[in-house]
């Protein structure tokens, strides 16, 4: 069964639309095929510099000197700078060279420039020798979502080939913390602070609800107002950006923000009651020790073992958990220190964002929509459920793309066009894999 529209298209509409898509889709396919033939040509640049080192006892300046020649004849015939152009012929050579099934792909336009830098930035913690293994499997990957989305799960993929465990990598990043000052111009600096991943990102979520908290109740005075509390609000004109700094400044002064206007004559206000919340994905072999598979901070990447134990071992603080089979991925249990239902946990830990294909706006962000309205009917359990962003949410209600929901959460959208478009729930990668093996000395038979 599928969702009412109230937006139509005539059938002489419809095909223009899918021409336009398919024109689209053509034009996107030509470009990565040239974009990538060109990266092929800049290896070759590449190859010429070392072919004209060969045999040369040449000292890194002057190597230095052959790569500018070659990028500056290429540079000023293409309208670039010789600077860019020679950073474009390095990264075109570790393209060719490090990762060829991401390459291959491109060209035949199976992903996108923007899969190709995830691709890349993903396996910069890579020493050289992995990156192939990685790269084989993570343009796979990528055929099967946007390069946003796939993002994580290629720093996840990157994780499992190195083989230095991420918990030793951690411990040895986490001992370096420290804060820094870096002074600037202008009578400014920047405080910096390396801390591990997971405690950033929900310093700046609360840092985020706090903001909005004090963007809401700004309010503009009555006519002819003399109340001077209205108008500070009223005239408070700060970016988020800016009450984000402010607040951080104000809480590590006075470990309480003194400027919260929700705030009354009993005590805190809104502002310190607010608690980040953050989603921490544990796969059970690593939950329990048996395995250094790195848990998942929900929609950025890979976490340490240790700290994702920690968590599940019974804090106070309000992460929510979500446990997953070892093998296959799959969702085995959720649990929270909040009060909030069993069915929207699951959901969350289902889902992770909206589940319009491409669309990453986070699930606890979204509107939780029924596939089938309740009103005709549409029972409110998993299998009728799915976060859709306001945007998406609009555009299923008054527009003529339509959406059912399968077994396991696939969502189908059905175009305009009649195209239909499946949006796959995120799996949890897998803590065990199993590889094929020549010894058969063991085999019953």
């Amino acid at each position: 069964m599928y969702s009412n529209t109230v937006v139509g298209f005539t059938d002489s509409q419809t095909d223009m639309l899918r021409s336009l898509r398919d024109q689209v889709a053509a034009f996107d396919q030509a470009i990565a095929a040239a974009e990538a033939a060109r990266v092929r040509v800049l290896a070759q640049a590449a190859d010429l510099v070392d072919d004209v080192l060969t045999g040369v006892s040449a000292r890194e300046r002057q190597a230095d000197m052959v790569l500018r020649t070659v990028a500056s004849e290429i540079a000023v015939a293409t309208h670039v700078s010789d600077r860019s152009l020679q950073r474009q012929i390095g990264e075109a050579a570790m393209l060719v060279g490090d990762y060829p099934a991401t390459l291959s792909a491109w060209e035949d336009g199976r992903i996108t420039r923007g899969h190709v830098r995830a691709v890349q930035d993903a396996g910069s913690i890579l020493p050289p020798e992995n990156r192939r293994e990685f790269d084989a499997a993570a343009a796979d990957l990528c055929t099967s979502d946007t390069a946003g989305r796939v993002a994580s799960r290629l720093r996840v993929l990157a994780e499992q080939v190195h083989p230095i465990s991420v918990q030793e990598r951690h411990d040895a990043a986490n001992a370096t913390r420290c804060v820094k000052v870096i002074r600037g111009t202008e009578g400014m600096s920047t405080l910096m602070m390396p801390i591990p991943s997971l405690l950033a990102d929900a310093v700046y979520d609360r840092l985020t609800q706090q903001a909005r908290v004090i963007v809401d109740t700004r309010v503009t005075p009555p006519a002819g107002s003399d109340d001077a509390d209205l108008a500070v609000i009223t005239t408070d004109t700060r970016t988020m950006d800016q009450i984000r700094a402010d607040l951080a400044v104000d809480m590590l002064l006075t470990a309480q923000p003194g400027a919260d206007p929700t705030r009354d004559d009993d005590g805190a206000g809104t502002l310190g009651a607010i608690r980040a919340k953050v989603q921490i994905v544990v796969p059970v072999l690593s939950l329990i020790g048996s395995s250094s598979e790195p848990a998942t901070l929900v929609g950025t990447g890979p976490i340490d073992p240790d700290t994702a134990r920690h968590l599940a071992a019974g804090t106070r603080s309000p992460w929510e958990r979500i446990l997953t089979h070892p093998i296959t991925g799959t969702v085995l249990h959720t649990d929270t220190y909040q009060r909030t239902a069993q069915i929207d946990r699951q959901l969350r830990a289902r889902d992770q964002h909206c589940r319009f294909p491409g669309c990453r706006v986070p699930a606890i962000r979204c509107e939780v929509d029924h596939t089938i309205d309740h009103a005709r009917g549409g029972p409110t359990d998993t299998g009728n459920l799915a976060h859709l962003c306001q945007r998406h949410h609009s555009m299923k209600q008054f527009t003529p793309w339509r959406v059912r929901q399968l077994p396991g959460g696939v969502l189908e959208w059905i175009s305009p066009t009649g195209t239909v478009y499946l949006d796959m729930p995120t799996t949890y990668p897998p803590a065990v894999t199993f590889a094929p093996t020549d010894d058969t000395s063991d085999a019953p038979f």
